[in-house]
């Protein structure tokens, strides 16, 4: 936890040269700094808490509630942002990427039908910036607040020589719970059920190496403002569609789309006999995806398993309750395209598992 900036200030003496003392900070770490970002994050912690919290920040370890749950399951999950901190150390713009890396974290455990219960962040640094630390906090804190869920707990480090100047490297753990008789596995999906595409908020946090290649590198385009808003987009949270379907029984199963595509997170949740045909014109291309087609001449393959292509969520529903899928989506104002449908596969064909026709 963050009580690790806690320690008292230790001096060493060298007594072959009497007089001379080495600090904590001449070794580079600052712990007066560390203490002035544990300060500013309590405030956007606090915020997040609700009565199931049952320890402060700055606690060895979190404590939360589970009371009120009969048969929980619990779903975890941990993820990072990836070199989309790129764009934000070269724009200066650091309180949209803990958003990013909570929605991100939020969707890995909603596709199990999991609610968030609370999260931790582990933010690394080579020489701490207490106003860079908090503005990152910031946005997880907001992403946490818009999931209902909260943050109880993190790790700030500081390690001289360990990042570049400027830089510093992000994760987060969540943990969810779904009573166990509702826990989404994917294990009733058959053979003629529909695909529902819900649509993302540009690249989210995947393919960012290969988009900076393509667009700084080969591409010669330099990070105008315009650029960095449509590369800084925020990963999109699809916990609202998704509880809604659950809890209207209508939904079989989910994927959150991020690294590996359509091609590689449809599969993941589908029984070993099924595959899954797909129209990519059935949903609008998004401006940022024509961008990189236009860059550089990536393979379609390639293209296809690196980027989400515009779609962050993929719903499977039954084709007999489409009507009433289509009228809870509309309800809660969520866009969607039915993007293509479950087959019949076997994993000795010459088919491959995703078909995009």
């Amino acid at each position: 936890m963050r009580g690790k900036f806690r320690l008292p200030l230790i001096r060493y003496t060298d007594f072959s040269a009497v007089g001379k003392q080495t600090t904590y900070r001449d070794a580079g770490v600052n712990i007066n700094e560390a203490e002035r970002a544990v300060s500013l994050i309590k405030r956007h912690a606090a915020k997040t808490f609700t009565s199931r919290v049952l320890t402060s920040i700055g606690s060895f370890g979190a404590g939360f509630s589970l009371k009120g749950w009969r048969d929980p399951v619990l779903v975890s999950s941990a993820d990072g942002v990836g070199t989309k901190l790129k764009i934000a150390f070269a724009t200066g713009r650091h309180d949209t990427v803990g958003e990013d890396l909570v929605n991100h974290c939020v969707n890995d455990i909603a596709v199990q039908g999991a609610r968030p219960l609370f999260f931790l962040d582990y933010f690394a640094v080579g020489k701490l910036d207490a106003t860079v630390c908090a503005d990152v906090v910031k946005g997880i804190a907001r992403g946490c607040r818009a999931n209902g869920c909260a943050l109880i707990g993190g790790e700030t480090a500081e390690m001289p020589g360990m990042y570049a100047p400027g830089e510093y490297d992000l994760a987060g753990f969540i943990v969810g719970a779904v009573e166990r008789k509702r826990m989404l596995t994917g294990a009733k999906i058959k053979p003629g059920d529909l695909l529902i595409g819900l649509p993302s908020q540009g690249l989210h946090t995947n393919g960012y190496s290969l988009a900076r290649k393509l667009l700084l590198d080969k591409g010669g385009k330099k990070l105008s403002p315009k650029l960095a808003d449509e590369l800084l987009r925020i990963h999109r949270s699809y916990l609202k569609p998704l509880l809604a379907l659950q809890e209207a029984k209508l939904l079989k199963g989910a994927a959150h789309i991020t690294g590996g595509g359509l091609t590689d997170n449809i599969p993941r949740v589908l029984p070993d006999n099924c595959g899954v045909e797909i129209l990519p014109s059935s949903w609008p291309q998004q401006p940022i995806f024509e961008l990189l087609r236009k860059a550089g001449d990536v393979p379609e393959d390639d293209f296809r398993r690196t980027f989400n292509l515009g779609i962050g969520m993929v719903l499977v529903v039954s084709a007999k309750k489409i009507g009433f899928v289509t009228q809870t989506l509309r309800r809660i104002r969520e866009p969607f395209f039915e993007i293509g449908n479950v087959v019949r596969w076997e994993a000795d064909s010459q088919q491959p598992r995703v078909n995009y026709l």
